[in-house]
């Protein structure tokens, strides 16, 4: 989510150049197309997935927040065998609606349709929502992690300040059998808890910037079996483009910069992260 400020930098600012394409291709596993086009006035959804391609990032997850942009997900990910879909209500929206049951159904049904992998994403967020707004966020996160369960989909989890809940909710309703944390903001002691659990940590560009060295720390102890690499564009740009639009095209940055702080073989570690995405979201083409 974001402010009003944060948008209007981005639809003035141009994206970054694309950076030297990996020689081993990875996938975005998060990441807002339609917020992309509407908060930037640069390519389109498929021009953007092209140069994702050549930069050497192949397949995208396409993340829904809300009823509608689930819907746009999932009728992207049945037009293009390169984007599979995750389909939620955000955990900072659900207190906001009028009828959070009717939400979660359209929900359901959406997590129904073949190429709908991870329901996601959802969890919770004690830094935007307050105390009056948590027994909705917090019903909706349980509701999620059910559908999750009964259509056998990954569960992408959103954490806010909210570890110690994430965690307690899960092991109350028993976690589905593939879990996501995605752009992972812990650190190393709760990497050590989600991999210990055989959960997937997913990292963003927030892992290079220079405040971020508990993510750097949680990245170390991650086994790249269990390491998935994002944007969550159109924000959280890598250095060195902080400040400009996110895309999908510049994972190379947040890869290079992973292998460098873990120090693994960057294509080895790109050869891990890419097939993770079968064992997280199955194939992208049958």
């Amino acid at each position: 989510m974001s402010t009003r400020e944060e948008r209007a930098t981005r639809r003035a600012g141009e994206f970054p150049p694309p950076p030297e394409p990996l020689a081993v291709p990875v996938f975005d596993s998060h990441t807002h197309l339609d917020i992309t086009v509407q908060e930037t006035s640069g390519p389109g959804v498929t021009e953007l997935i092209d140069a994702a391609v050549r930069a050497g990032v192949d397949r995208v997850v396409q993340v829904g927040v809300d009823v509608a942009s689930s819907t746009w997900s999932a009728d992207l990910a049945a037009r293009d065998d390169r984007v599979l879909a995750a389909v939620a209500i955000h955990p900072n929206d659900a207190p906001l609606l009028a009828d959070l049951d009717e939400a979660l159904r359209e929900i359901e049904a959406l997590a129904a349709r073949p190429r709908v992998r991870g329901i996601g994403e959802t969890g919770l967020d004690t830094f935007r929502t307050g105390a009056a707004g948590r027994p909705a966020q917090e019903e909706s996160f349980r509701a999620h992690i059910a559908i999750a369960k009964r259509h056998h989909r990954a569960l992408i989890i959103h954490d806010r300040d909210a570890h110690a809940e994430v965690l307690a909710v899960l092991d109350q309703e028993g976690a589905p059998e593939t879990v996501v944390l995605h752009c992972f903001s812990g650190d190393e002691a709760f990497a050590a808890e989600c991999v210990r659990r055989g959960y997937f940590l997913s990292f963003a560009g927030t892992v290079t910037f220079g405040s971020a060295g508990n993510l750097r720390d949680a990245a170390r102890i991650t086994p790249p079996e269990q390491m998935l690499v994002e944007t969550d564009a159109p924000y959280l740009t890598p250095k060195p483009h902080r400040g400009r639009p996110n895309a999908s095209f510049l994972i190379p940055h947040t890869m290079r910069a992973l292998a460098e702080y873990t120090g693994r073989d960057l294509d080895e570690l790109c050869a891990a992260v890419s097939a993770n995405g079968e064992r997280v979201f199955g194939p992208w083409v049958n």
